[in-house]
């Protein structure tokens, strides 16, 4: 939701996604203030993850914009994307299997930094995601929600202006997902968050603004508290998970 208190960073306008004659994105318009967190919930085949992955340049729109800090995104790579200021994290991890975490995520920070400032960055990364103990250790060996830290560390140890997350706590045991929320909530404010998320539990925990998604419109935005006592949102979208939900 666009406030008066922040600029618009990024910004999408009838953006349509057609396969074949399915609309999977119907005219969305959809706007992400500067330091926000914004979570995208709806049923399957709503409609988000194809809006994820028109914004990270996984799919190329049928028609629309899409507008990150006035450039226009939309058609570009997403190696483009993520040149301009975007970090990317996609539900599978990508790493390096053969290295140690605290390699992986050197590796992502001396992209745009140097030497100097990628170990600094590297050793903030490793305090901030509280995975130091796993610097030493090949990713390959660790579990999939160990992986998934490792990765958001690598994401951010290339210092993105926003964070694209599509199911981040997905695989995490209860601890891990804990930490995740802790790490998104203090990021919140000084990056820009999208948040793709199935778990109610852990949007709870994060959110304050919800983007609600519906046969490939945006059905309903708000606050937190305001998406979780809609009715219909309940019945529709959190089924048995809304009911009783503080």
């Amino acid at each position: 939701m666009t406030t008066s208190a922040a600029p618009a960073l990024l910004t999408t306008a009838d953006l349509t996604m057609r396969f074949g004659g399915v609309v999977a994105v119907d005219q969305v318009n959809f706007t992400l203030t500067s330091g926000e967190l914004r979570c995208l919930i709806g049923p399957n085949g709503a409609g988000k993850s194809t809006f994820f992955k028109c914004l990270t340049g996984q799919l190329k729109p049928t028609a629309g914009t899409i507008q990150f800090n006035d450039q226009e995104l939309s058609g570009q790579t997403t190696h483009a994307i993520v040149r301009k200021g975007i970090g990317i994290k996609t539900q599978v991890p990508n790493l390096f299997d053969g290295l140690p975490a605290r390699e992986n995520i050197a590796l992502s920070a001396r992209q745009n930094h140097s030497q100097q400032q990628s170990e600094e960055i590297t050793d903030e990364m490793l305090e901030l995601i509280s995975i130091a103990g796993l610097a030493h250790r090949e990713v390959g060996n660790l579990a999939h929600g160990e992986r998934q830290l490792v990765e958001l560390a690598m994401v951010l140890a290339g210092k993105p202006q926003l964070v694209l997350l599509d199911e981040p706590a997905a695989g995490m045991t209860a601890e891990e997902r804990g930490r995740l929320a802790a790490v998104l909530r203090d990021l919140a404010g000084r990056t820009s968050l999208i948040v793709v998320e199935h778990d109610m539990q852990f949007i709870r925990e994060i959110a304050t603004e919800i983007t609600v998604f519906h046969r490939g419109r945006v059905f309903l935005e708000g606050d937190v508290a305001e998406i979780m006592a809609h009715s219909e949102v309940q019945e529709i979208y959190l089924g048995k998970e809304a009911n009783g939900a503080a």
